[in-house]
């Protein structure tokens, strides 16, 4: 029997109740950070580059100028972070948007090559602000869920639940890695300053806790197995989980901790063990973010052949950045858990074909 298409009335009338919860969802997040006293603001989706983040695939373009016919490579973001920060630099102190991203190999239950994403950042703050915001986000959506349709105003995926009033818990990832499976992850790292660690540790480590892997994982392969396996399922189980304190490896855009230089100050945060949101204490140095971009753009290439470019003008930008935090969440898989939605699909208004 053929698929019914997503534009069919039929379609339309069973998404309905989900679509109108988003369309709340919408009011209630800008009303939380209008009363926060943020700007919301639009940058656009044409970059120079869209990051390096080896995991992220971009979709990639040209951009024509027919006043000197020439043609220069441009990438639609897959996050507006690069803009934002240098509206940060510009002096602006806190900003929010609310926009569609961009990137490519990915549709799956909790995935789209096209999805919404809600970010924000705050001047003279750190990542511990990002985590109020968060999960005041949280609330937000299921509160306008819960008044736009018969949901329970709790976050719901694959017979969890997740209450976004609840206290969140505030775990880090050495915390995690020891209480699922044992393993000492801070330990597996001979040098806090290497940006790809030896992996023989940490592959010891999982072996012994009965996560395989194979000679040609990196360091990072197996912390994300680890991570899916053990860990990642066991998040944000009847209140929402703020998981903390990555290894420096795994800094990102995100500054160390002046405390302990072996994490970074970032947070990704979980409810019914769905990652939602990403946020740092942003890095503020521009030769340590580039050393970073290189390492990137160095293995991204050995995987893909090529690499996009480093944004030259973001880097300068960096040197202007005050002391600031972000925080990057999928607005879709809030909408999705505060509706019970099976598929990301189902609170889109219009979904890739």
């Amino acid at each position: 029997m053929p698929k019914t298409p997503w534009w069919h009335p039929d379609e339309i009338a069973r998404r309905r109740p989900a679509l109108e919860a988003r369309r709340a969802a919408v009011k209630g997040v800008r009303a939380y950070f209008q009363a926060e006293g943020f700007l919301e603001v639009e940058t656009p989706a044409l970059q120079v580059s869209p990051g390096v983040e080896r995991h992220i695939r971009p979709f990639a373009t040209q951009l024509l100028d027919d006043r000197h016919g020439t043609s220069t490579a441009r990438f639609l973001h897959t996050s507006p972070e690069f803009a934002m920060k240098k509206l940060l630099a510009g002096g602006l102190p806190k900003i929010v948007q609310l926009c569609p991203v961009y990137r490519d190999g990915e549709r799956t239950e909790r995935h789209h090559p096209v999805f919404t994403m809600l970010e924000w950042y705050r001047a003279d703050a750190d990542y511990t602000a990002m985590m109020t915001d968060a999960v005041k986000v949280l609330q937000a959506v299921a509160k306008a869920a819960h008044r736009a349709s018969a949901m329970d105003g709790k976050l719901h995926w694959r017979g969890r639940s997740c209450d976004p009033h609840g206290s969140a818990e505030r775990l880090t990832v050495q915390d995690a890695f020891a209480r699922e499976t044992g393993i000492d992850l801070l330990a597996t790292i001979d040098d806090p300053d290497a940006l790809m660690p030896s992996p023989a540790k940490l592959a010891a480590a999982a072996q012994i806790a009965g996560i395989a892997s194979s000679v040609s994982d990196t360091w990072e392969d197996i912390f994300f197995r680890v991570m899916l396996e053990r860990i990642e399922p066991k998040l944000g189980e009847g209140a929402p989980t703020i998981l903390c304190e990555y290894p420096a490896p795994l800094a990102a855009l995100a500054r160390r901790k002046p405390d302990d230089p072996r994490v970074a100050e970032r947070f990704e945060l979980y409810a019914c063990g769905v990652e939602l949101a990403n946020a740092y204490s942003e890095l503020t140095d521009a030769a340590e973010q580039r050393r970073r971009f290189d390492h990137d753009r160095a293995l991204y290439e050995s995987l893909y052949g090529c690499a996009p470019p480093i944004d030259e003008d973001f880097l300068a930008a960096l040197d202007h950045l005050p002391a600031c935090a972000g925080c990057a969440l999928g607005f879709d898989r809030v909408v999705m858990l505060a509706v019970g939605a099976e598929k990301i699909e189902d609170v889109l208004w219009a979904p890739v074909v």
